[in-house]
């Protein structure tokens, strides 16, 4: 049976101080165990909520990671590193990397690799632009990113891997796919991994991120192949966070 998750991404937001605040506030709000709550800070937090945390059933995961396992690549950071500072999962692939930073999926599957190899369960981001929407080239476009994304990699290592599907138009602008679009994608998703998985993919949690808020996660979270999200915003709310992690 697959896990449901949600995963605050905190994106580079807040200070020290207001994030061990905030990771106070969730700790001490949350009343489920059956649940899965990842946190995701900035780099230089990571010890501080991964301490924060030790005595709880949260989780933590860093917010990207290096290619290769080490070298001289000034402001990197790698898996290795994030192993021993007892990062569980990282995410990669994320809109904003591949916008900003040129990512893309050749480099993402390296970064998987590092990632697994070092006992670190990837989130793995992929979604369409507003242009591939609307051109119906959503399905396509995603497919790609995953088969991309993937390849090379065993069954056991797919079980391993979380999936995010974010909706690029649906991030940071207060748009959101519809329920019924957002089920549909992660039918898609499913289908594609089930194609080496076979009925296993049944086990593989496929998250929804794009603005997810206290309104609307749980009909979002409601859908069959919806199994929780990857929170923005909302996860900067102690508040909204915990009414989006309740709404199951």
């Amino acid at each position: 049976m697959r896990e449901k998750i949600v995963a605050g991404n905190w994106k580079m937001n807040l200070t020290k101080n207001e994030g061990l605040l905030l990771i106070d506030s969730v700790v001490n709000g949350l009343n489920t165990a059956d649940v899965k709550v990842i946190l995701a800070p900035p780099f230089p937090f990571i010890s501080d909520t991964v301490s924060k945390v030790e005595k709880t059933t949260i989780s933590v995961a860093a917010q990207n990671c290096h290619q290769t396992e080490s070298g001289a690549f000034t402001g990197e950071v790698s898996a290795v590193s994030l192993q021993s500072f007892g990062c569980d999962y990282c995410i990669v692939g994320h809109s904003e990397r591949r916008q900003y930073f040129g990512e893309d999926d050749k480099l993402i599957n390296e970064k998987i690799v590092q990632l697994l190899a070092k006992n670190i369960k990837p989130i793995y981001c992929c979604g369409e632009s507003l242009e591939q929407r609307q051109s119906e080239e959503h399905f396509e476009v995603v497919g790609e990113q995953i088969q991309s994304a993937f390849s090379g990699l065993k069954r056991e290592d797919l079980l391993k891997i979380v999936v995010a599907y974010e909706p690029v138009w649906a991030i940071g602008t207060g748009e959101t796919a519809t329920p019924k679009q957002a089920q549909e994608m992660h039918a898609f998703i499913r289908e594609k991994l089930s194609q080496v998985l076979r009925d296993e993919a049944e086990n593989v949690s496929i998250l929804y991120g794009g603005s997810v808020k206290p309104d609307n996660a749980k009909e979002l979270f409601s859908q069959k192949d919806i199994d929780g999200g990857l929170i923005g915003g909302a996860s900067l709310n102690a508040t909204d966070f915990l009414a989006i992690i309740h709404s199951f």
